[in-house]
C-alpha cells in the first residue's frame, strides 16, 4: 500500500497550493485512493486562525475515490473547505453537490466516463480507465472536472496517448514508468504525465515529494 505526499502548485505561475497526503492500494475488485489536503506552509484558513489552530498544517479538503476492476468510479467523495461532492458512474456520471450551509444540495448527471480534478488520483484513475498501449493512437475521453474551492462541475474533453513505457532501476527491481501525452481539446493545451503503477511521479502542478513503499503493480 503506497503511502506518501504530493506537493501541489499552480501549473502556470507555480504558486504553492498545498500538499496532499495519500495512501492507495489495488484490491480484488479495483483500486482505492484516500488523501487529505493541507494548506501551504505558513498559511491557514481564516476559520483556523479565528479558533487559534494556525500552528499546524490546516486541512483544506479530502479525496476518497474507489474504482472497479475496469477503472470506473464506483464511489467518489470529494471535500474542499465546506463543499462536498459525492458521485459515481451511474447512467454516465452522476453526482450530488452540497453547499456550505448544507441546506441546498444539487444533483447532476452527464454522459461522461469519469471524474477529474486537481488530485493526482484522477490521473491514475483515467489511465486505468483507458488501458492504453504504448505507441498506440490517442483516445478521447469526456470527464467531469471538480476543482477547489467550490467543486463546481464542468464537463471537459481530453485526448490521452501513452507515448512511452520505460523501465527504471528502483533498487528493488525495475520500475515501469508510463509517459502520457494529454491534450485539452477545448484549449489545445498539451502536457505530459508520468505514472508508475498507481503513483503519479510528475505532472503539471504535481510533484511527488515522499513515498514510503514502491508503487503498486496493477494486474
Amino acid at each position: 500500500m503506497p503511502r506518501g505526499r504530493y506537493s501541489l502548485h499552480d501549473p502556470h505561475d507555480h504558486t504553492p497550493l498545498g500538499e496532499e497526503h495519500f495512501h492507495c492500494a489495488p484490491g480484488p475488485t479495483g483500486w482505492r485512493y484516500v488523501s487529505q489536503l493541507t494548506a501551504p506552509a505558513g498559511t491557514a484558513p481564516a476559520a483556523d486562525v479565528a479558533h487559534g489552530a494556525a500552528d499546524g498544517p490546516s486541512v483544506t479538503g479530502s479525496v476518497d475515490l474507489a474504482l472497479d476492476e475496469l477503472g470506473r468510479p464506483v464511489r467518489l467523495e470529494l471535500r474542499a473547505a465546506d463543499w462536498r461532492v459525492r458521485g459515481a458512474a451511474l447512467d454516465g456520471i452522476t453526482w450530488v453537490r452540497t453547499d456550505p450551509t448544507g441546506e441546498h444540495a444539487t444533483e447532476g448527471n452527464v454522459a461522461a466516463h469519469a471524474f477529474t480534478g486537481a488530485s493526482p488520483a484522477f490521473l491514475v484513475a483515467t489511465s486505468r480507465l483507458l488501458r492504453l498501449a504504448p505507441g498506440g493512437p490517442a483516445t478521447r475521453v469526456r470527464l467531469v472536472a471538480l476543482t477547489a474551492p467550490v467543486l463546481a462541475p464542468r464537463t471537459v474533453d481530453q485526448s490521452w496517448a501513452l507515448v512511452a513505457r520505460t523501465a527504471h532501476d528502483a533498487g528493488t527491481g525495475p520500475l515501469m514508468v508510463d509517459e502520457y501525452q494529454v491534450s485539452a481539446l477545448d484549449t489545445g493545451e498539451r502536457y505530459s504525465v508520468y505514472i508508475a503503477g498507481d503513483v503519479v511521479l510528475a505532472a503539471p502542478g504535481v510533484e511527488l515529494e515522499d513515498l514510503d513503499t514502491p508503487p503498486s503493480v496493477f494486474p
